[in-house]
């Protein structure tokens, strides 16, 4: 019997990667373009994405073998298979992209946003194989997460469901690029978290090694190496964050009751310094009728966690074929 493999593709508002995988998870081959090079020319970062997904396909000999593409991008809609008006492309419309490249490779195609992406591969390749019922959160530039209930993503209506990087944790707090107030993004993020930098730093006189940077050049890699070498601001802003975090966890579990919540991303890397405050108010505002969800983290390279993902919804596309 013939091996069959997919290609996950992952559309960035820089960066598109995209891999060929087995039924293992592993990746034989990956390839990459620049999204910023195409500017608004959305019809023509199509063609060369296409071009560059068959020319790989070619150089592996593969053609006979490859079965369905899966693409995970930022606004990427499940139903309609179109990426609409993402805040972070340069093409500022719905761009049907299911069509355009099932077209150009004559593969059968499916879409997903990349939260949800994840959580598909973290369920069919990482630490999440085997549950049923879990929550993953990415904690990157933004907070982006999916929402998995019997084995199934949960999609809504519209596909939109399960954005709880937009859940208010604080009424009339900060600015979001969604026009809300008080999003957990503005707080949990790696933005968020150089947002706090700033107001700790404003607020308070002590001496701090984040006071040597540049505040417009901060990053929340500069606040975790500050924390790891004893930093205080630098460690009540972890301490903060956690916080945050962790009471928001606990509202979480009320509508999903998930087995685990599954983190990956930049900031989850921080570890302890994250973890023990995620845990402390994950425990005190638990509403104890629930079981505890396990915490965990995310067992995919960062590397290919994204190309992983995006090919795990491809066995999907293929499945419906």
């Amino acid at each position: 019997m013939t091996k069959s493999y997919v290609v996950g593709v992952d559309i960035g508002g820089t960066n598109t990667v995209f891999g060929i995988v087995d039924a293992r998870g592993t990746i034989v081959a990956t390839n990459s373009l620049k999204t910023q090079e195409y500017g608004d020319n959305a019809e023509k970062f199509v063609d060369h994405l296409a071009d560059k997904i068959s020319l790989l396909i070619e150089e592996n000999n593969l053609r006979d073998s490859v079965r369905s593409v899966g693409i995970g991008a930022p606004n990427g809609n499940y139903y309609t298979g179109t990426i609409d008006f993402a805040t972070n492309m340069a093409w500022k419309k719905s761009l049907p992209i299911v069509t355009m490249l099932s077209e150009r490779l004559n593969l059968p195609t499916i879409l997903t946003n990349d939260a949800k992406a994840a959580a598909i591969g973290e369920m069919t390749y990482g630490v999440a194989k085997g549950l049923k019922d879990f929550i993953m959160i990415t904690l990157g530039t933004g907070v982006g997460s999916g929402i998995v209930v019997n084995e199934k993503v949960l999609y809504g209506t519209d596909s939109l469901a399960g954005e709880l990087g937009h859940f208010i944790v604080r009424r009339n707090g900060r600015k979001c690029g969604c026009g809300r107030n008080g999003c957990l993004e503005t707080y949990c993020s790696a933005s968020g978290i150089v947002r706090s930098a700033h107001e700790f730093l404003d607020a308070r006189t002590e001496p701090s090694l984040l006071r040597s940077i540049d505040r417009d050049k901060l990053t929340s890699k500069d606040i975790y190496e500050a924390a790891s070498r004893g930093d205080a601001i630098a460690i009540d802003i972890f301490n903060f964050t956690g916080k945050i975090l962790g009471e928001t966890l606990a509202d979480f579990v009320t509508f999903s009751s998930p087995e685990a919540f599954v983190l990956f991303g930049g900031l989850a890397a921080a570890g302890d310094l994250l973890m023990n405050p995620v845990k402390e108010a994950f425990q005190t505002n638990l509403l104890k009728v629930y079981n505890p969800p396990k915490l965990l983290f995310s067992s995919l390279p960062a590397a290919d966690s994204a190309v992983l993902g995006a090919a795990a919804i491809a066995w999907e596309a293929k499945s419906e074929k």
